[in-house]
């Protein structure tokens, strides 16, 4: 159990996923929701082309607690952002030049967008910086924990509405799809989790994945430790 949190119904989550951000481990494609041509390799650019510069910025993976569960937070980008409008995001945006890190930046556009105060998020650590081509940013996840369900205040200029899913739900391999799509022309599958009547695909659902991979073999490890 987490020491800060061992009193509580969902400390085996929070020490789950300390442990998945801990512990080293190199997650094989397969395991990761990546949009891959009809012949199953990856479809997406993990680095920008030669002599791209990316923008720099960072999102939260924002985990509350919900009975003996924790439910992280997921965002509908509202038709007034310059991109990705209608698409499902995590909180987070562009690095301000004052920004300390992707620390700083991940819970400041997390307040901005969602009213949660940076003072109210334990951060647990980071998972694998990502690169959107779209929009040319390199984005850092920071994960964090809150010890009770927030009180939001939604930006509508950023933000349509808010979505949750619990940990354990994405664990479960049902809440993963994949359909066969047309994307800048090209043939493709398209994996991504079915949450609350959205697909949530791409950078979002790279990001989750990999949470989801760290954890279930952080999960094997533990049982492994444990018999």
């Amino acid at each position: 159990m987490d020491i800060a949190y061992n009193n509580e119904p969902w400390a085996g989550w929070v020490y789950l996923v300390r442990q998945a951000l801990n512990t080293t481990v190199s997650l094989p494609d397969d395991q990761l929701l990546l949009v891959r041509d009809l012949a199953g390799r990856s479809f997406r650019p993990r680095e920008p082309a030669p002599g791209v510069i990316p923008r720099i910025g960072a999102v939260l993976i924002a985990l509350y607690p919900d009975g003996a569960d924790l439910r992280l937070l997921l965002t509908v980008r509202s038709n007034h952002v310059a991109s990705h409008r209608g698409e499902v995001s995590l909180p987070g945006g562009a690095t301000d030049p004052d920004d300390a890190g992707p620390v700083t930046t991940a819970l400041r556009e997390c307040a901005e967008e969602l009213g949660i105060a940076p003072d109210t998020v334990t951060v647990l650590g980071t998972l694998t910086p990502v690169y959107i081509p779209p929009s040319n940013f390199r984005i850092t996840p920071v994960v964090g924990v809150l010890n009770a369900p927030p009180r939001l205040t939604i930006n509508h200029d950023e933000v349509e509405r808010v979505i949750t899913v619990t940990l354990r739900e994405l664990l479960d391999p049902a809440t993963v799809m994949v359909e066969h799509w047309k994307l800048h022309g090209h043939d493709v599958l398209v994996p991504f989790f079915a949450i609350a009547g959205y697909k949530v695909w791409g950078a979002t659902a790279l990001i989750l994945s990999e949470l989801v991979a760290r954890m279930r073999h952080a999960r094997i490890a533990y049982n492994a430790e444990a018999s």
